[in-house]
């Protein structure tokens, strides 16, 4: 359901979503980092000897869009035919995302272990970072459709109030206690303005069946990302600035990650369905 709303609240519309980025680019602006060592020294969960590779970036891409890949011409899923829509989706939020992760690089927020890259950058970003923004929605997004082919229901939908209301009031209230930490922040004010526009404005018609399939997508998502983090390494693939996150890991991935991750991938499915219904449908 969309929430009940007067039409003159309408003409708040695109200001109501572009105001998260406007704060944004004003604490980017007038924010200060603070300049710390970024931290290689982090919880591992088991460490894998194969993954001691500058070649270990590339494999989690291989892992993630190979079998998906191989696996889009299910003949219930079909998921091959959503790629008219998800991967200009892709495109529109991975532009945003790389200019985001550029400017943490520079301004040291967080960098990337050389150890575990190959070389080849752009942007101050290693192409296996650019290739994340295409091949973890790839993957992420076909267990999404995968999970409504095959299971249609939406249990959550009566819960769409509860826990949309929830993830917003959570990410504003750790926007506060987090406002001076860069990375925290400004995950938190994005992700939470997004959603407030989201529950306002568009129709709960996919809304709880993606809550649904991220509880899912987070298990590989964890995986792919404990790696990145350095749960199964001697060291970071990713290393970051300990003065610009809340510090509390799920074993070493930062929780942050986890926020950053339901932005991007919502943002995917917002804009698939955009231009699979247009904007009269959202």
């Amino acid at each position: 359901m969309m929430v009940s709303i007067p039409k003159i609240a309408l003409r708040w519309k695109w200001p109501l979503l572009l105001w998260p980025y406007l704060v944004v680019g004003a604490l980017l602006l007038f924010g200060e980092i603070i300049p710390e060592p970024l931290v290689y020294d982090v919880p591992t969960f088991m460490q894998l000897s194969f993954l001691e590779t500058h070649w270990t970036y590339a494999y989690l891409h291989a892992f993630a869009f190979i079998p998906v890949f191989l696996l889009s011409f299910d003949r219930k899923v079909h998921y091959y035919t959503e790629w008219k829509v998800l991967f200009p989706a892709i495109l529109i939020m991975g532009s945003f995302f790389i200019l985001w992760d550029a400017y943490k690089t520079l301004s040291g927020v967080w960098g990337f272990n050389t150890n575990y890259i190959t070389a080849g950058s752009f942007l101050y970003l290693p192409w296996e970072e650019w290739m994340f923004f295409l091949t973890v929605p790839f993957a992420s997004i076909f267990i999404y459709a995968c999970l409504n082919a095959y299971f249609p229901g939406d249990p959550l939908q009566k819960w769409d109030k509860p826990l949309t209301l929830g993830i917003i009031v959570l990410c504003f209230l750790f926007a506060l206690l987090t406002i001076e930490k860069a990375y925290s922040s400004t995950t938190f004010i994005l992700t939470g303005g997004f959603m407030l526009y989201h529950w306002l404005y568009v129709p709960n018609t996919y809304r709880t069946r993606f809550y649904r399939a991220f509880l899912v997508i987070l298990i590989p998502f964890l995986l792919v990302d404990g790696v990145l983090t350095g749960g199964f390494t001697q060291q970071p693939v990713v290393v970051y600035n300990p003065a610009e996150f809340m510090g509390i890991r799920i074993v070493s991935v930062p929780v942050e990650d986890a926020v950053y991750g339901f932005l991007h991938l919502f943002g995917v499915c917002y804009w698939m369905e955009w231009l699979r219904k247009g904007d009269k449908a959202l």
